[in-house]
């Protein structure tokens, strides 16, 4: 069997091992890249947050997607019945990008893809890694092409950007238990052809239909909007007893008094998707020759768009640290990588279950709006979750709690 040898295999072409083999290319590293798919291929995730234009700036992909002309993203509109809360990324506590884009990620990964391959990056799609075998740290993975045909691919580390995919947690049992569970969604793209003009019209916007259920719409550059609910699972089985995915998220729509009139009539551009128990974690980030980047280590929950950026951060560290370890560095993965991965994650995962408890929701919506708490949290919102001068950073565990306890005692003295 043929057996090609490089320094570095990347699993998966999407943004998360596009950033950090555009990396690693950068320093010299000889990297391949083995994607399963043929791109453009439709998948989730598309609205990003500004912690990602810090990873794409620093490999060089800002020119090539700010070509492609997708949708610029400002900020992002929360709406619970009459109640509107609207955060802008220019107005935020501490330093980091103002905007960024909301995307068809299909399209999008496509022109980050085709850019890295156009900085000298070799991906081979339409290949499935079928096996992996570790000598020490060193590796010998067995890849398949849409022919059958088999090749060996040696390398010194493996970076496993494989998304949903989880190419080596599945190989090696690494799955955990996640620790936000029990929502699915369903999700699809329809033509907006009552779209308003102006800022409505381009407006990402979450819609809460109730206080564990909302409604998200995305609107692309292209006259395309992304539609999606995200509930408990039982929620969204008890949409349609026949489980039909179409009519479970009309139902939602024919809900939704911001939305319904824009889109109950729209023909759906694709069947719509029905994503259950999404969430997923696993037991370790990394391990001798290995490192899990993004969804292939974990998957949290959609409603603060975090996936990208964390598939990005993970994939550019872990690139930056292989690089320093090939060239003879003594590398910490634990502290380097592992607890600082998880450190953001931690962040993150308390909002979202604050989100779902309603406390999250309170703050959003009381009146009046404290002005430096929504910078604060705006700063979250847009993925500076490593910036502990930021108090909703480094007292999360406390800060949405007493601030909602806060919200109480007023509304009882009143």
């Amino acid at each position: 069997m043929k057996i090609e040898e490089v320094d570095v295999l990347v699993i998966g072409a999407g943004p998360s091992g596009s950033v950090s083999s555009a990396y690693l290319n950068s320093q010299n590293v000889k990297v391949k890249v083995v994607e399963k798919a043929k791109f453009p291929r439709p998948v989730i995730g598309e609205s990003l947050i500004p912690r990602v234009m810090d990873h794409f700036e620093e490999v060089g992909l800002i020119p090539a997607i700010k070509a492609a002309g997708f949708e610029k993203k400002w900020g992002a509109r929360f709406i619970r019945n009459e109640e509107t809360c609207v955060f802008d990324f220019s107005d935020k506590f501490g330093e980091g990008w103002d905007w960024t884009w909301q995307v068809p990620r299909a399209d999008f990964d496509l022109v980050i893809a085709n850019e890295v391959q156009r900085q000298g990056v070799d991906i081979e799609f339409e290949s499935e890694v079928v096996d992996v075998q570790f000598e020490g740290s060193d590796s010998i993975t067995t890849i398949q092409d849409k022919e059958g045909q088999q090749k060996q691919i040696k390398a010194k580390f493996i970076i496993d950007s494989s998304g949903y995919g989880r190419v080596l947690p599945n190989l090696m049992n690494l799955d955990a238990p996640s620790t936000i569970t029990g929502n699915s969604s369903i999700f699809t793209h329809t033509l907006d052809i009552n779209r308003p003009e102006g800022e409505e019209g381009t407006m990402i916007t979450f819609d809460i239909i109730e206080t564990k259920v909302w409604f998200w719409v995305i609107p692309f550059s292209n006259g395309v909007s992304s539609l999606g609910v995200v509930g408990p699972t039982e929620y969204i089985e008890s949409l349609s007893k026949e489980g039909d995915s179409e009519a479970a998220i009309r139902k939602v729509i024919a809900s939704s008094k911001h939305y319904k009139e824009r889109f109950i009539d729209n023909k759906f551009l694709f069947k719509p998707v029905l994503l259950k128990n999404y969430s997923c974690s696993v037991r370790q980030l990394y391990g001798k020759g290995y490192a899990l980047t993004g969804n292939s280590s974990g998957f949290l929950d959609p409603v603060f768009s975090s996936g990208v950026a964390f598939a990005t951060e993970s994939g550019i560290l872990s690139a930056k640290l292989i690089t320093r370890q090939l060239n003879g560095e003594e590398v910490d993965w634990e502290k380097e990588y592992a607890e600082y991965i998880k450190k953001g994650v931690d962040v993150f995962s308390t909002y979202v279950s604050e989100w779902y408890t309603g406390n999250l929701q309170k703050i959003f919506f009381h009146q009046p709006a404290d002005a430096e708490v929504k910078r604060k949290i705006c700063a979250v919102l847009a993925g500076y979750v490593w910036n502990e001068d930021n108090p909703f950073v480094k007292k999360h565990h406390r800060a949405i709690k007493g601030m909602a306890y806060t919200i109480d005692l007023l509304a009882n003295k009143e």
